[in-house]
């Protein structure tokens, strides 16, 4: 993604191949309780304040600008800071803004008083720094695939710069001094605040980002940070890294922990291995390990807000697919056995998702869970599917179908896409599904290049509402690259956005509307399961904070105490 946004673990439990484009955390109430973790702290710091985690994949990037997965996420949340931040009890609190903003009576326009903050380099955060990292990520120029997706639509003028019919400089931000920094809104959004949390909205410093040039954020010494920690000896490709607490945080008091050494490690017996050596205080857990260590005392359970499913990819290198066929979707979205995949192959208390928009998550004014409106769609049903395929196969003059399917290159990854294919392909006759695994950052590329046909994908939530996961299958939305398009399904969108905004029942019926135009109608893409995370976790680690949206863990509070 408790539930929560972004996002693309730490324990990254990258299933399905790949990482969250966004970022969330794990856990089981509505966003006003905090992580396992984080709410049952005890003692107090007693020996050396040093974690040591693991990451399943490298760091692509430690530009907020052009960052969108869960990795640089969970990194950025803890080295940098934005207006607000995620507390320990997972609500939106001032950070870098010094307390609340006034906002205006039409709800158009937040004004923020900066408080005394710096960054690494001991010079003064400034409303300025907002500023230009904001237009930074809708310049057109920068290709941010979240800051045009994130402000459009939100922030004044944010769509027309990003498709270059304005310049930047007309973005809806403005620096009225060091201290005042004025957003003006394209509509009232009921989810701003917590949007200050994200960290497409984190602050740069304009005059570094300029002196580093095409060298900035291409190491851990080619960027600042304002936030708990400072990271250190990154090369920008390696497997290994480290956040030191940064000195010139204005909440250093709060920190505890000295130093966070991570590194990267793909294969899950080697996580447990490092783990049960000493050598690590987390391991993530999915398949034979989750069964096996089930009942480990050392064992934390989370469910998170982050969705996996399989994307259609409609056209490829410009020409029209099989996938653009109603039919062999359904088909293939039926296809497999959820229960099996979620109970058998990733053993870790992941859900079975015959929906988009995760359960316990979205609430409404009655404290209605979303999923209580639309219930499941896209359940597994063989007989079904089958009927669906030899449809779609009629209608495309083919008798047989060759797809590729693109996932990631862990352990993990791979046998998920191994049962991925043994079952659609037992199910549906005719049917040859072709693996390709590949490292993360190849799958990002991949994806923008829309290079693929059917791709493992997931996306935890950017904030507290269903409409950050449905409003990435607009037709112009940066997150489809697929090809996927539907008028209804857009309009039902644009409409909860727009004129619907101030009526919530109105609201939730549109959004409700669009996802069963999304799966049920369309099956633009095919759930697999929500994401549930099983780790090993030392005793002696307390005051972790497990995030619903943001970075997937929050640090900033952490400690070791009683390690002997």
């Amino acid at each position: 993604m408790k539930k929560g946004k972004i996002l693309l673990l730490l324990v990254l439990v990258l299933v399905l191949g790949t990482f969250l484009a966004a970022c969330s955390g794990g856990g089981t109430e509505p966003a006003e309780s905090g992580g396992e973790d984080g709410g049952g702290a005890t003692g107090e710091p007693d020996a050396v304040q040093e974690l040591n985690l693991m990451e399943r994949a490298e760091i692509p990037t430690m530009d907020s600008a052009i960052a969108e997965d869960e990795v640089t996420f969970n990194i950025l949340n803890n080295v940098n800071e934005g207006l607000f931040r995620l507390n320990q009890e997972n609500i939106a609190e001032p950070a870098i803004a010094e307390s609340e903003p006034e906002v205006s009576e039409d709800g158009l326009t937040y004004t923020f008083t900066l408080r005394d903050a710096k960054w690494s380099d001991g010079s003064p955060v400034t409303a300025h720094d907002f500023v230009f990292a904001w237009q930074k990520a809708v310049d057109p120029e920068t290709g941010s695939p979240y800051g045009p997706y994130m402000m459009g639509g939100t922030i004044k003028n944010a769509a027309e710069v990003a498709a270059g019919e304005l310049d930047k400089a007309e973005l809806g931000v403005e620096a009225t001094d060091d201290k005042t920094l004025v957003v003006t809104l394209e509509r009232p959004v009921p989810y701003f605040i917590s949007l200050m949390s994200f960290g497409t909205f984190l602050p740069q410093k304009e005059g570094f980002v300029a002196e580093k040039g095409d060298d900035y954020a291409s190491n851990s010494d080619n960027v600042l940070y304002n936030g708990p920690f400072i990271m250190t000896n990154w090369d920008g490709t390696g497997l290994n890294w480290t956040l030191e607490k940064n000195p010139e945080y204005w909440d250093a008091e709060t920190v505890q922990l000295d130093k966070i050494n991570y590194d990267v490690v793909k294969e899950p017996s080697t996580a447990v291995n490092l783990y049960t050596s000493g050598e690590k205080d987390r391991a993530g857990l999915t398949g034979e390990f989750a069964m096996q260590y089930a009942q480990d005392p050392e064992v934390v359970r989370e469910l998170d807000p982050s969705t996996f499913y399989l994307k259609f990819n409609q056209e490829r290198n410009g020409e029209r697919t099989a996938l653009a066929n109603a039919n062999i979707r359904k088909a293939l979205a039926m296809a497999f056995n959820k229960q099996d995949l979620t109970d058998i192959v990733l053993a870790d208390g992941s859900l079975p998702a015959n929906y988009l928009v995760p359960v316990e998550f979205a609430f409404d004014e009655n404290k209605t869970d979303f999923r209580e409106v639309n219930g499941d769609m896209l359940a597994f049903n063989a007989e079904e599917a089958k009927t669906f395929w030899e449809q779609g196969l009629e209608e495309e003059g083919l008798t047989e179908l060759t797809l590729e399917l693109l996932g990631g290159d862990t352990e993990t990854a791979k046998s998920v896409d191994e049962y991925m294919k043994s079952q659609m392909e037992g199910n549906l006759e005719g049917l040859t599904v072709e693996l390709k695994a590949v490292p993360f950052s190849v799958r990002l590329e991949l994806d923008e290049a829309q290079d693929y046909d059917i791709q493992s994908a997931g996306w935890g939530p950017d904030y507290q509402d269903p409409m950050t996961f449905l409003d990435l299958f607009a037709t112009d939305s940066p997150q489809n690259k697929m090809s996927y398009s539907n008028e209804e399904f857009d309009a039902l969108i644009e409409s909860a956005k727009g004129e619907l905004a101030q009526d919530p029942e109105a609201r939730w019926d549109a959004m409700a509307q669009a996802e069963r135009i999304l799966l049920e109608e369309d099956a633009a893409i095919a759930p697999t399961y929500q994401r549930g995370t099983m780790s090993l976790q030392k005793p002696y680690v307390q005051g972790i904070v497990s995030h619903p949206f943001g970075g997937n863990y929050g640090y900033k509070w952490a400690y070791i105490s009683g390690k002997q």
